[in-house]
């Protein structure tokens, strides 16, 4: 669900930047490469969940890969709210609010990601683990 709602997020505010007069300002383009890097890796997260690939490789660091990217793209998002919100324009402080909020999205995802790591869970699905039998067969007779 967060995944959802931080894609939204990052198209608003792509969608503000873009819409703004001053688009191609440096500011603003640095804005947009975040939004666009958090829209593809939340997206391509999205889809690799709901077709369960994330469940078949359960051997790769799902959560640590989760839980970097997404604390990275809330500390980029940071800072590209706070210089599009400084630069003035109506468009961009709304790119900025939406910014923030993708932020705060991103690193509370990065927070669970982070607790669900410690508590040694799995990004998704369950694995029980098989029971090592030891079997002793009698010999064999002559």
């Amino acid at each position: 669900m967060i995944k959802i709602a931080v894609i939204i997020l990052d198209l608003l505010g792509f969608i503000c930047i873009q819409s703004s007069a001053f688009w191609s300002n440096g500011r603003g383009v640095y804005f947009s490469v975040v939004a666009h890097l958090g829209l593809w890796f939340s997206s391509i997260l999205l889809l690799l969940y709901l077709f369960h690939i994330v469940e078949k490789y359960h051997k790769l660091k799902w959560l640590k890969i989760e839980m970097t990217a997404y604390g990275v793209i809330a500390f980029l998002y940071l800072i590209a709210s706070t210089i599009v919100v400084a630069f003035g324009a109506a468009a961009y402080s709304a790119a900025g609010f939406f910014g923030y909020l993708a932020m705060v999205l991103y690193g509370y995802d990065a927070f669970l990601k982070y607790r669900a790591w410690r508590a040694g869970e799995l990004a998704q699905g369950h694995r029980v683990p098989a029971k090592q039998m030891h079997v002793v067969t009698p010999p064999s007779l002559p």
